[in-house]
């Protein structure tokens, strides 16, 4: 039997190192979106009042995950890689974040008081059902006993895992048919999903005057859900197939700068002749991503400083995104308690929550992920041993 290596399953290509880099901006900004989502929340209002469009980060992450997996799998996948060992990769990379997620969401949950957000109070036995269907990855359906929150969210005790549901829709079909295609196939099939998403937005097909679906099974959710991933995600395959870096200098900032900007544009107005604002994200998704993630695959780190900055935002991107929203539920429901609107009345807490935020993932990253990640995979390659 040969010797487990502890870099079993681990990808075998370099990374793009500025791409985990802004994939970690990215979270960062999320976490700050979501502060003034609360503010937003708890005043019963329905528009953010800074930082408007971070919920377009999802989008953002789609792109960059079809373009990394593309990079990494596409010469590999059915050739010298089966479809098991892909999806133990895939399972190893997200499972055990989205597990410790829903763990922290029934503590964050129980701190909370173990009530939906009408106050009225909620079964030990529904809780548990919950995080049984969270860790299974099973989505709750709008006014379900085990929607313990009562806003019709597909994982009460972790809202963004929304995403990584759609994350591993997109994974499975990667792996069953669209690595297969051509690149005039493949390209067609992106036309086609840009058509819909893009006609999604500019319709505001959801009512809710932007984009931000996907996250519940209510109404065109789940439709639209699914166009938000498999337009970007399919697109983001489409250019790893056909990248070729440019030269470019201060890549990483110039991303970084744009990305801040596109996410703190405020609301658009205006629904005739089509939702303005849809067409603000459908621009933002269809051209300007995927020219952020053509420039951050062409840029290189050109010091030990700037790399290990891009590297801890790459390491901590995926838990902090996995593992905050917990932390932000108790920090609504404060807001909701003392009635608090404005963000000049919360910052103290508010940067303790961003801070701690980043801490706890780190902690989950080091003291749980990674080792956890580890260990799979020698039991794994020890079993194929």
């Amino acid at each position: 039997m040969n010797k487990p290596s502890s870099a079993a399953f681990a990808d075998t290509k370099p990374h793009y190192e500025l791409l985990d880099g802004l994939r970690g901006v990215a979270a960062l900004l999320v976490v700050f979106y979501h502060i003034f989502e609360g503010l937003s929340f708890a005043a019963g209002g329905t528009v953010i009042t800074t930082i408007n469009h971070g919920y377009l980060a999802v989008d953002f992450f789609f792109i960059l995950s079809g373009f990394v997996i593309g990079y990494a799998y596409d010469d590999r996948l059915g050739k010298t890689m089966s479809l098991g060992s892909f999806f133990k990769r895939r399972l190893i990379r997200l499972h055990p974040m989205i597990i410790m997620g829903a763990l922290l969401g029934v503590i964050f949950y129980c701190m909370q008081g173990c009530v939906r957000w009408d106050g009225s109070h909620v079964a030990v036995s529904m809780i548990m059902l919950a995080l049984l269907c969270a860790m299974f990855f099973i989505p709750a359906v709008p006014g379900a006993s085990y929607d313990i929150r009562g806003n019709g969210e597909m994982f009460p005790l972790n809202g963004p895992s929304w995403s990584l549901f759609f994350e591993y829709i997109g994974n499975i079909l990667y792996a069953l048919f669209i690595h297969r295609l051509s690149n005039k196939a493949l390209t067609v099939m992106v036309v086609i999903l840009g058509i819909g998403l893009a006609g999604f937005a500019l319709s505001d097909a959801a009512g809710y005057g932007m984009i931000g679906v996907g996250w519940t099974l209510d109404g065109v959710n789940f439709i639209g859900g699914m166009l938000r991933m498999l337009f970007p995600f399919s697109l983001g395959m489409l250019l790893s197939r056909h990248f070729k870096p440019m030269k470019i200098r201060g890549a990483f900032w110039i991303c970084t700068v744009v990305l801040g900007v596109l996410f703190c544009v405020p609301y658009i107005e205006g629904k005739e002749p089509f939702c303005l604002n849809g067409a603000f994200e459908a621009v933002c998704i269809l051209f300007i991503f995927p020219v952020l993630v053509w420039i951050g695959a062409s840029g290189k780190t050109t010091d030990s400083l700037s790399t290990r900055i891009c590297k801890f935002l790459g390491d901590i991107s995926y838990p902090l995104y996995a593992v905050h929203y917990p932390v932000m539920y108790l920090f609504y429901s404060k807001l909701i308690e003392d009635k608090h609107y404005t963000f000049v009345e919360i910052w103290p807490t508010a940067i303790l929550v961003y801070i701690g935020s980043i801490v706890l993932a780190y902690a989950c990253l080091k003291l749980y992920d990674e080792p956890v990640r580890r260990s799979l995979a020698r039991f794994l390659h020890t079993k194929k041993s």
